[in-house]
């Protein structure tokens, strides 16, 4: 059978001499025997499937519209969720309970103290009195949360319309009680002295030209004209401690004071026998108070 239910045509080869054959004539013979098996391919070939239509359609889901600014939301929500991430510290976490500022001035340690002095030193049995103002240092160590020693250093000018007109300088060992956090009293002992230029005040006798060797007047009146040099001196203080904090305090101080002094004045002059300086001595008492207010480092 032929293509498409036809009865295929045979195509009948009359033998051709050999020296008849031409190549057109070969060519024609190919053709022929090719041309079945074509038809017989293209018959083989299952036609492609008609489509079908469904007899119920299945329902389309809607289709959202796009919002064009959801992309930019999306961003900066994640944005914002990031430095979020990065800002939480995590839980918060406990630590043990720090010393307090009034506690940690108890402890022992170092002290360094520099202060403003004012007060009034008054003379005693005839000796010249006058106005104290200047700077006090005091370093030392607190040993316990009761006590302390403390060196005390007063470089304060002296001075008042012809009485005294120099520098008064003191040193001191304080030990000194701590009887609350705030309230601390102590007692000091050391050093004290008097230095003093033209002061106007007159000279008493015997004078320095009238001796030939050297003198020390029974009292201290009248006074010398001038006074330069040290003795004993002692205080008394209570003071007020208000802290700052860890590091830094304030005081408020109220100080009596007692010295007693050697002057010694040169009258330029030596004795003949021994070569020595002709001096006049005179010992002159003091007592006084000065308020203090200083700042206190630990």
């Amino acid at each position: 059978m032929g293509l498409h239910g036809q009865p295929a045509r045979l195509v009948a080869v009359q033998p051709v001499k050999r020296r008849a054959q031409t190549p057109a004539a070969v060519l024609l013979f190919v053709l022929a025997l090719a041309a079945p098996a074509r038809a017989i391919a293209q018959h083989e070939t299952p036609p492609a499937p008609e489509p079908t239509t469904p007899s119920l359609a299945a329902p389309v889901a809607p289709v959202a519209p796009v919002d064009a600014a959801a992309p930019a939301a999306s961003a900066s929500h994640a944005s914002q969720a990031s430095q979020a991430s990065k800002d939480d510290e995590g839980p918060p976490r406990f630590s043990l309970p720090t010393q307090s500022d009034r506690d940690a001035w108890l402890r022992g340690g170092f002290r360094l103290s520099l202060g403003l002095t004012y007060g009034r030193l008054v003379g005693l049995e005839g000796a010249p009195s006058g106005r104290l103002l200047g700077p006090t240092i005091r370093v030392g160590l607190r040993l316990d949360a009761d006590w302390s020693l403390l060196a005390s250093f007063q470089y304060t000018g002296a001075s008042a319309p012809g009485t005294l007109s120099g520098l008064r300088f003191a040193g001191t060992l304080d030990p000194t009680w701590h009887v609350t956090r705030h309230l601390s009293l102590a007692l000091g002992l050391g050093f004290g002295g008097l230095v003093e230029g033209f002061s106007g005040r007159n000279d008493p006798e015997p004078n320095g030209g009238a001796i030939s060797t050297s003198y020390t007047f029974p009292n201290a009146s009248p006074p010398l004209p001038t006074c330069s040099g040290v003795g004993v001196a002692a205080l008394a203080r209570a003071e007020w401690t208000i802290v700052l904090g860890p590091r830094t305090a304030t005081v408020f101080s109220l100080e009596g004071l007692g010295q007693w002094t050697g002057c010694v004045e040169d009258t330029g002059r030596v004795e003949p026998d021994s070569g020595k300086s002709i001096v006049r001595r005179q010992f002159w008492p003091h007592t006084g108070a000065v308020g203090t207010w200083s700042f206190i480092w630990r």
